[in-house]
């Protein structure tokens, strides 16, 4: 049975443009309450890390806030939102950012590393136990969040769940945060500065990050190609003169080959950076350990010859 929007023909939403990200705003919603919360949680761990003089960096708390709840709500309470059962293309962005956009910035702010320092020690001996337990082990098992980042995205267009996204709210909520679940699985343990399980050296994780590049190429490339539409009839039946949802697959293809290509290089300067900065503070905790053996050593050989001056005069 085609949609209802089908039977209204233009009367549904009009073309997409820039102005609609501003006028097809909706703050109610689940994944709205939920940012709220969590932007709370993190503003109240930082006021109370402020309160008995701890510091806590500001650029954390941007990336958290700001880089990674700004960004699941830029795509998910605005006019992303309202058309992405519209337009594949638009759904296309929001996977982005969903899965790989939002998941990166909320690793660089460290939200459990802010939690162990604020919790008193009871909840704090539940997070770790949380986290040192053997089903996040195993999740965070940088192999296998890998495999579920990667099989994520083609079990869901070449598979009837996409469609099912499209008919059914809750279905489609649910993706969402399966998304963003399955990208914090897999860029928390490459770049988090979290205390997390598993944490390979940087040349594995770079390695690793390389990897992924290959299966967006080949997804993107795959839906450009194809000859049937993702989600089957439901965009023709939207009955929207303005859409052609063949032309428009194939922009949804390109976003994914594109985007996917350069949140991958943006991640690997990223653990570059990250690279060198641990490079540099292990450099520098070897010349202070040497500083202080060459210190113990000075002190040693003096007291030596004290001792032997003291031996001569007697």
């Amino acid at each position: 049975m085609p949609p209802l929007a089908a039977d209204a023909g233009d009367t549904g939403l009009p073309p997409f443009t820039p102005a609609a990200f501003f006028t097809e705003v909706n703050l109610v919603s689940l994944i709205a309450l939920g940012l709220l919360v969590s932007a709370a949680l993190y503003g109240y761990g930082v006021w109370r890390l402020k309160q008995r003089g701890d510091h806590w960096s500001a650029g954390r708390t941007a990336a958290f806030v700001a880089g990674g709840l700004g960004s699941i709500a830029a795509v998910t309470v605005t006019g992303i939102e309202a058309y992405d059962t519209t337009l594949i293309s638009v759904h296309m962005v929001q996977h982005m950012v969903l899965s790989m956009v939002g998941p990166i910035f909320l690793a660089l702010g460290a939200p459990t590393t802010l939690a162990l320092r604020v919790l008193t020690p009871a909840p704090r001996k539940v997070v770790l136990a949380v986290l040192h337990s053997r089903y996040v082990r195993i999740l965070t098992f940088p192999l296998v969040a890998f495999g579920l980042f990667i099989a994520n995205p083609f079990v869901l267009y070449f598979t009837g769940a996409y469609r099912q996204t499209l008919e059914h709210v809750w279905v489609h909520e649910f993706v969402h945060v399966h998304f963003i679940i399955t990208g914090c699985l897999f860029f928390w343990p490459l770049l988090g500065l979290d205390p997390l399980p598993n944490r390979w050296p940087y040349p594995a994780r770079a390695l690793l990050m390389v990897l992924s590049v290959p299966f967006h190429t080949v997804l993107g490339l795959t839906i450009m190609q194809s000859k049937e539409l993702l989600g089957g009839d439901w965009y023709p039946n939207l009955g929207l003169s303005w859409l052609d949802p063949a032309a428009d697959q194939v922009t949804a293809g390109g976003i994914l080959w594109a985007g996917g290509e350069i949140v991958s290089v943006t991640m690997l300067g990223i653990l570059v950076v990250q690279w060198v900065r641990q490079s540099e503070r292990e450099a520098r905790r070897i010349d202070r350990a040497l500083d202080r053996a060459e210190a113990t050593e000075h002190v040693g050989s003096a007291g030596r010859h004290a001792g032997s001056a003291g031996t001569d005069a007697g």
